[in-house]
């Protein structure tokens, strides 16, 4: 049986499961006071890549490290993308105004793509916050393909969220379970493929 060797591409993908399934769980109790997420999404990217390539002393030990490290600056990069949430919310609930359509979806497509990848770049890289936030929008329109790959996952596991809400709330916990922790996963490995011929410089 070869698929449960312990290098096996199945036993990969299971421990994969299983560490996403774990940082998940550590993400969520630490964005728990909410202006914590900006660290606990800078260290959930971190503990996924360094899980996928197997360094450091362990999930725990990685993302707990990440956080710690990247908690300051993670913190200051997540006060813009927070209270643009907000107003982006509050204007699609509230503005029901035809003429603003246009700009309300041109500044949710801004945020969606620096939200794709700011965090990953305050894990991998040590610039400062402008350049930290700059590099996330030239980074999602410069690879605007890998952009639409990060948002496209994220989008397929919001629209299961939803679905399930009304049509199988039973299936919540398990979404709930395999949470953004296990989107990251998928997340690193496109990143990655971007970050290689930077990081080789």
């Amino acid at each position: 049986m070869n698929w449960l060797a312990p290098d096996s591409k199945f036993m990969r993908a299971w421990s994969n499961l299983v560490d996403g399934v774990w940082i998940n769980i550590l993400m969520l109790v630490t964005s728990i006071p909410l202006i914590t997420i900006g660290a606990a999404l800078t260290a959930g990217h971190d503990a996924c890549r360094r899980s996928i390539e197997g360094e450091g002393k362990g999930v725990t030990a990685n993302y707990f490290k990440s956080f710690k490290a990247n908690f300051i600056k993670a913190t200051l990069l997540w006060m813009p993308f927070l209270v643009a949430l907000i107003a982006l919310v509050w204007s699609w609930i509230v503005l029901q105004i035809t003429p603003l359509l246009i700009p309300k979806f041109a500044l949710t497509i801004v945020w969606l793509i620096g939200f794709a990848w700011v965090w990953a770049l305050q894990a991998r890289f040590e610039n400062s916050f402008w350049r930290t936030l700059g590099n996330a929008f030239v980074f999602g329109v410069s690879n605007i393909g890998h952009t639409l790959a990060l948002i496209a996952i994220d989008a397929v596991y919001v629209a299961l969220l939803v679905a399930s809400w009304f049509y199988m709330p039973q299936g919540l916990f398990l979404l709930l379970i395999l949470g953004y922790g296990t989107m990251l996963m998928l997340h690193s490995p496109i990143l990655e493929h971007v970050f290689r011929k930077y990081i080789s410089k």
